[in-house]
């Protein structure tokens, strides 16, 4: 690690409508380091970094890169200043092949008029090799899922030989052996001079990875520290002002008659799966990515096609062709990806909190307005939604709070059944106890909650009870009381010898 500056930001404001995001916050990145920038959804982060990659522009303050100061125009002008950012939310084109996204913009050319495939078709493959990714780089990127996204989008950074590579949340839809790969790029590029700005709410991973930490809370800067010289309560308690004395918080409750039960259920990408929850009950979905676990809450939403299988609430079978039939049913589903499914970003929070209940705001053709707004108004309270008005539009809330508006939209709808996916994906350790509350809460209440998680701890710390899948199937079941990583892991693997001897 060097000790050359590669960036200082200094005094750097920003003002939204009614929002000061950033107050004269301080950044200090050396050359060949990988910096934590850290703090609660809300805090800053993302804006911050939008100003630094050319997003945005700043109200006020100064950027320096190596000792020199910069005006940085546009995202393309970062660029050429070398300067790469990788997105939370992906920023690819799915009708595009792999290697069409990796080198958008910047085709390799055979003359002014021929386009060199074979050459572009090469590189790609040859950074996908360099992250251990086994891809085709003639895919079609919509026919990939969230995790394989991703590590498109880590390529198409790297190929942009940058001096400075943001990387947002990288690892949110990874598995271990992705998150490993990316950890060995990452400590590769630092071996090679590059400076990685690493965000990440996966507060393990910032220990393992990460020099220097820099904590913001509410748009400030509040520290800057060693890594190797802090723990990760301290980090929390930097980021949220305050001691957060469990990570899990588990509540008294009863668990009632069977609810919701699926039986046999197959679709293109998942077969013969069952399963049953019952009121108050939190069953847990564990399983690497592409486990079938998603498709299982998708194929029960009607999302995807059902080829076979029964769905019953209570004793009513349900036939689900379509969303509005699960939703007419009494089912909720928080999908995974908030932006492409759970929200409509160019609607405002209070719609999007009653999108799922137009039925009940409805009084013959007419929306009842003030019904609607008292409503939004109330979740947006519960659910300390950080944002200046109901009327924001969705698109310029943190991540974190979209996630909360999703669980505004379906506490609102009142149903029975409630699929949470990835409900803390991306998301700062103080919002996900508040999402932890949330789902203890309808729990508590009678409801029957499914949990998709890719979190091991996660599921261990909310659920009392969690099914494993792999490979599209079933591979087994366990009591909270029984469950352990090592279990999970086994099951999620599809040890044979150990499935026999826990799968119930």
């Amino acid at each position: 690690m060097s000790n050359k500056i590669a960036l200082q930001m200094s005094g750097i404001s920003k003002r939204f409508v009614g929002v000061q995001a950033l107050d004269k916050v301080d950044l200090t990145v050396n050359e060949a380091e990988i910096h934590a920038l850290l703090g609660e959804n809300g805090a800053g982060k993302s804006t911050l970094m939008k100003i630094l990659s050319g997003a945005y522009t700043r109200d006020e303050g100064v950027i320096q890169l190596f000792g020199s100061p910069v005006e940085i125009q546009n995202p393309k002008h970062a660029e050429t200043l070398g300067i790469s950012i990788i997105y939370q939310e992906l920023n690819l084109i799915p009708h595009l092949t792999v290697a069409e996204n990796i080198f958008l913009g910047r085709h390799k050319m055979k003359n002014k008029l021929h386009i060199d495939w074979k050459r572009i078709h090469d590189e790609a493959g040859k950074l996908l090799r360099d992250l251990e990714v086994d891809l085709d780089p003639q895919t079609k990127v919509g026919t990939l899922g969230i995790a394989r996204q991703q590590m498109v989008e880590v390529a198409k950074a790297l190929s942009l030989s940058a001096k400075i590579i943001i990387m947002d949340e990288p690892t949110a839809p990874l598995t271990d052996r992705e998150t490993d790969n990316l950890f060995k790029m990452v400590r590769k590029l630092k071996a090679n001079g590059v400076t990685v700005i690493y965000i990440s709410h996966r507060l393990e991973e910032i220990i393992a990875l990460c020099d220097q930490a820099t904590i913001m809370r509410d748009g400030k800067t509040i520290i800057k520290v060693p890594v190797h010289e802090t723990s990760i309560d301290e980090i929390i308690k930097y980021m949220v002002g305050r001691e957060l004395k469990e990570k899990f918080p588990r509540v008294t409750k009863s668990i009632g008659e069977e609810v919701f039960s699926v039986t046999s259920l197959t679709s293109e990408k998942i077969r013969d799966v069952s399963f049953s929850v019952k009121e108050g009950e939190i069953l847990g979905f564990g399983g690497l990515v592409g486990s079938g676990r998603t498709e299982t809450a998708r194929a029960i939403f009607g999302l995807d096609k059902k080829l076979s299988g029964t769905i019953r609430i209570r004793d009513k079978q349900l036939e689900i062709k379509t969303p509005k039939d699960a939703i007419s049913a009494g089912i909720g589903f928080v999908t995974e990806d908030r932006k492409a499914e759970g929200l409509v970003l160019s609607m405002n929070v209070r719609e999007n909190v009653s999108l799922a209940s137009l039925k009940q705001l409805s009084k013959g053709i007419q929306l009842m307005l003030r019904k609607e707004r008292d409503i939004a108004e109330d979740y947006v309270d519960k659910l300390n939604i950080k944002t200046p008005t109901i009327e924001q539009l969705s698109r310029n809330l943190s991540g974190g709070n979209q996630q909360k508006v999703v669980l505004a939209k379906w506490l609102m709808s009142k149903s029975d059944v409630l699929i949470f996916d990835e409900p803390t994906r991306g998301i700062d350790v103080g919002a996900k106890i508040e999402v932890y509350n949330i789902i203890n809460t309808l729990a508590k209440a009678g409801r029957a909650i499914i949990v998709i998680s890719s979190e091991i701890p996660e599921l261990l710390g909310i659920c009392d009870r969690i099914l494993v899948m792999a490979r599209g199937k079933k591979t087994g079941e366990l009591s909270i009381n029984e469950a352990t990583q090592e279990k999970i892991m086994t099951l999620a693997t599809d040890s044979e010898k150990h499935v026999k001897g826990w799968a119930q």
